[in-house]
């Protein structure tokens, strides 16, 4: 068990080969030598906008922010009509709170009303973009539906500390969170993150959050070297890998067998799974 007081020298010092390889031992007592990966098709918010739903997809996720609450509701509907056995996934969290407080329902009404339409789990949670995340996540909880990732949308102050420690403290309360994804969703161009920077919030997150089962990075945002990486230091699950089956680089070159190989050349083994976190067959 590593103190408080260790944790704050680590996440001052530049010694990331040491705090990788604590942040790694964690990730292997909790997973072994698995990581599991999700197939991710994605559709606008927008009402009748196109569905492509790969027959390998294991997730079908509504991006973007809804027009309306009748909008998010069909759209939903024909989502979950197009989704084949997919898990239905969609929406931000803090954009459903502003949803519902503009069209003067509560959010658990509002979190009903897309769980009858066909949704199983909300997207994703920023929690430094959440009202209140602890009733927020809770009301997630209580209106049937669960939480695909906890996220964060922009990178924090210099210390991650509090905000890891937030985290954890948020886990603590609610005890429903799967998967923390780490890294911020939204990049600031103007001020770019290193990969030393990144890494060293991947394995800062494994230590300090040790309540949540599955410390996240994404393929898709983040790109297969630095999720590869992450998976060294602390990460076991990887999100937003492609749906899409062919490729005109060749079958080694197609996003399934991409996975895969560099999940292995982690020193790890692949193992496939759905949105709703059931493992698929290997």
């Amino acid at each position: 068990m590593i103190s408080a007081a260790e944790l704050t020298s680590l996440a001052a010092s530049h010694d990331i080969i040491s705090l990788g390889m604590l942040a790694d031992d964690v990730r292997r007592e909790r997973h072994g030598a698995r990581t599991t990966f999700v197939r991710v098709a994605t559709t606008a918010a927008e009402v009748s906008a196109p569905i492509v739903r790969p027959p390998s997809a294991g997730e079908l996720r509504i991006v973007g922010v809804p027009a309306s609450r009748a909008a998010a509701v069909e759209r939903v509907r024909e989502a979950a009509a197009a989704a084949a056995g997919a898990a239905v996934t969609g929406f931000s969290l803090p954009d459903l709170e502003l949803l519902s407080a503009r069209d003067g329902v509560t959010l658990r009404a509002l979190l009903e009303e897309l769980r009858a339409a066909g949704l199983e789990l909300v997207a994703d949670a920023p929690i430094d973009r959440l009202q209140d995340p602890r009733r927020s996540i809770e009301e997630v909880n209580i209106a049937g539906l669960s939480l695909a990732r906890l996220t964060v949308d922009k990178r924090p102050s210099a210390d991650p500390m509090p905000l890891l420690n937030a985290v954890a403290e948020l886990q603590r309360s609610v005890a429903v969170v799967r998967a923390f994804a780490p890294l911020p969703r939204r990049l600031n161009p103007a001020v770019p993150t290193t990969g030393f920077e990144d890494v060293k919030h991947i394995a800062l997150a494994r230590l300090v959050v040790d309540n949540v089962p599955s410390i996240q990075v994404d393929w898709s945002l983040y790109g297969p070297k630095l999720a590869q990486v992450a998976l060294t230091v602390g990460a076991d699950d990887v999100d937003g890998v492609s749906a899409e089956d062919e490729t005109g680089e060749g079958r080694r070159r197609a996003p399934l067998e991409e996975i895969r190989r560099n999940i292995i050349a982690a020193g790890q083994e692949p193992v496939e799974r759905n949105g709703r976190f059931d493992v698929l067959g290997r």
